[in-house]
């Protein structure tokens, strides 16, 4: 399956939402009144863009309105143009230290799929000829190290990970000892998932962060937060929270093939002008993928 297959595949329920509501909007008469504008508004905040873009994108319809009327008016693709217009970043980028190990630090609440999406972010890079290490830093909830040594098995990459309630910042320590040791191209750190509301968790991962930047000056070279695109709009919230305390250099959302609200990743990336870096689009190693405005746009008003 091509990549825009799979946006469009993975977006499939945010898609037929909108379209449906779109096209509600816009058949119902062939002029465009301040009713219809409001109802379409209503459409797209109901899809999770957010107000900004919501805002951007009435907006845009309306001058293409003025301009030539209902007639030459495609409301998606006014929409489609302004999405990928405001998604288009050139850090998308996973991010490369020159000469030495890249160090990924993968953060965020409870539950977001860190550990599963730190393993398949080793794949992608030993898929891309690289090599990579994955450190098990999530020593508190039960069943995380098993699950990371069971994706490192699965997918035949080194997991450096100590015992359970060891200390995360010892444990970092000790993975980037071992990547920079076998010149491993990346490390993948995989930390505990915290609430973005709990203050000293979150003290603890900038001591982790602290650690690793002694013993490698410049590292983590990128602070990843994975977002379930699932919790909508509340992910916006833990998006601000997280970059306030470790500021953060990129965003990862995953589970965005079954929901609705896959407008999300339109209003974060717009609000805190951060990067969409990946986006998780099924069960398989391989369905992370990276993100690309264009197709993601795309597969969003494309009828």
């Amino acid at each position: 399956m091509g990549l825009f297959a799979k946006f469009k595949a993975g977006l499939q329920k945010t898609h037929q939402k909108l379209v449906h509501e779109i096209k509600r909007v816009v058949s119902r008469s062939p002029r465009l009144t301040g009713e219809s504008l409001e109802e379409l508004e209503q459409a797209l905040i109901a899809a999770d863009l957010g107000l900004a873009m919501t805002t951007q994108i009435v907006d845009a319809v309306r001058k293409a309105y003025e301009t030539q009327g209902s007639a030459g008016l495609d409301v998606f693709a006014v929409a489609q143009r302004e999405v990928e217009k405001s998604l288009t970043t050139n850090r998308a980028e996973l991010r490369k230290a020159a000469h030495i190990t890249t160090v990924v630090s993968i953060v965020g609440v409870n539950g977001t799929g860190k550990t599963t999406t730190a393993a398949k972010l080793a794949h992608y890079i030993r898929s891309r000829g690289q090599t990579a290490l994955l450190g098990a830093c999530d020593t508190f909830r039960a069943a995380a190290i098993e699950q990371i040594k069971l994706w490192g098995q699965r997918l035949q990459i080194e997991v450096i990970a100590g015992a359970y309630h060891a200390d995360a910042a010892a444990v970092a320590h000790d993975a980037v000892t071992a990547a920079l040791a076998r010149k491993a191209d990346y490390l993948f750190i995989d930390t505990a998932g915290r609430l973005h509301t709990k203050h000293n968790l979150m003290q603890e991962l900038q001591k982790l962060h602290r650690v690793i930047g002694k013993q490698l000056p410049g590292a983590p070279h990128e602070v990843l937060l994975v977002l379930d695109a699932n919790t909508g709009m509340n992910a916006l919230n833990q998006a601000r929270e997280f970059n306030k305390a470790v500021p953060l250099s990129g965003l990862i959302v995953t589970k965005l093939d079954g929901t609705s609200k896959g407008g999300m990743v339109v209003a974060i990336q717009k609000e805190l002008g951060l990067p969409i870096k990946f986006v998780g689009l099924g069960e398989q190693p391989d369905d992370l993928q990276p993100f690309d405005a264009k197709q993601f746009a795309q597969a969003l008003f494309e009828e």
